[in-house]
C-alpha cells in the first residue's frame, strides 16, 4: 500500500511540492491523475471531472531524459507534440495555428534563440526549457511536473522553477510538484504533500518540514535545520539512506511493481 486515506484539494493558482523517500508514491500520484494508474478506492478528479489518460486540461512536464544520438528532432518539433496531441491523443486545428502555438510556448519560456536548433545540441536545461514549453501549449489548468530539475545545474534549477511559477501566477494554473530537493522551488511553494511508507503529512513546509514531523513519519529521529536560508535534513542510519545527503530524497526505481493506492481522494 502506498498511500491510505489521502485527501487532497488543489486550488487553482497554487504550488504543492510532493515528497518522500524511495517507493513512497511521488510519482505514482502524479500517475494516478494522469490516468494512466487506478485507485483501489477513492478517486480523482482534475477540473471537476475523474482524471483519465488524455485530459485537455493537463499539462505534464517529465524528468529530464537523454535524447539519443542522431534523433532528428528539433526544439520546436517537441513543442509542437504538446499541439498535435501526440503525448495526449488531442487533434490539433490549422498548420497556422499550431505554428503561432508553439512560436508563443516557446517565446514564454525565452528559447527563441535555440528552439531551432536539434535536441542533441542542447544542454539539459535548454531541452528541459522546451519541456516546459510543451507542457504549457495547451493551456493547461493544472500542471503536473516529475522530478523537472532533476540533473540541473543550480542556474537552470531557478530558471525553470521560476518559469513554472509565472506560469501558475499569471494564468492560475495549479501545480503538483514531485521532487527529491525542496530548496530550489522553497520560496514558491504553497504547501507541502510528504510521503513516507503509507503516512503522509499536508501543510505549509513551515507546518511539514520539522523535526518533530519528519521524526514521526519515519519513526526514528530525524534533524530539520535551517542553514542560510536552505533546509538540510540529517538523519542516521536507514533514515539517512531514504532521505539522501542534506535533504535530498531518493528516487524510487522505475522498475518495481508498485501496489494500488487505497482509499483516497485527489482534486485539482
Amino acid at each position: 500500500m502506498l498511500w491510505q486515506g489521502l485527501d487532497l484539494e488543489v486550488a487553482p493558482g497554487e504550488f504543492i511540492a510532493i515528497l518522500g523517500p524511495n517507493g513512497s508514491g511521488k510519482t505514482s500520484l502524479l500517475k494516478v491523475l494522469l490516468g494512466q494508474l487506478g485507485l483501489s478506492s477513492g478517486r480523482a478528479e482534475i477540473a471537476g471531472v475523474p482524471a483519465r489518460a488524455g485530459h485537455p486540461d493537463i499539462g505534464y512536464i517529465p524528468q529530464q531524459k537523454t535524447i539519443d544520438a542522431g534523433v532528428q528532432l528539433r526544439g520546436t518539433d517537441l513543442v509542437g507534440l504538446g499541439v498535435d496531441g501526440h503525448r495526449w491523443g488531442l487533434g490539433w486545428r490549422t498548420r497556422r495555428e499550431r505554428k503561432r502555438k508553439v512560436a508563443a510556448a516557446v517565446a514564454d519560456v525565452g528559447a527563441q534563440a535555440f528552439a531551432d536548433a536539434p535536441l542533441e545540441s542542447m544542454s539539459g536545461g535548454e531541452q528541459q526549457r522546451l519541456r516546459v514549453a510543451q507542457a504549457l501549449v495547451g493551456d493547461p489548468r493544472v500542471l503536473l511536473c516529475d522530478e523537472p530539475l532533476l540533473s540541473l545545474d543550480l542556474a537552470n534549477q531557478r530558471l525553470v522553477s521560476e518559469l513554472i511559477d509565472r506560469r501558475r501566477r499569471t494564468h492560475d494554473t495549479a501545480v503538483l510538484f514531485v521532487t527529491h530537493e525542496i530548496n530550489p522551488i522553497l520560496p514558491l511553494v504553497d504547501r507541502v504533500l510528504y510521503l513516507v511508507d503509507g503516512k503522509f503529512r499536508i501543510g505549509t513546509p513551515d507546518e511539514v518540514m520539522t523535526s518533530e514531523v519528519l521524526s514521526e513519519l519515519y519513526q526514528t529521529e530525524v534533524d530539520v535545520l535551517r542553514v542560510r536560508g536552505r533546509l538540510v535534513v540529517v538523519g542516521t542510519g536507514d533514515t539517512m539512506d531514504a532521505l539522501g545527503a542534506a535533504g535530498a530524497h531518493c528516487h524510487g526505481d522505475p522498475g518495481t511493481p508498485h501496489p494500488a493506492p487505497r482509499d483516497s481522494e485527489a482534486r485539482a
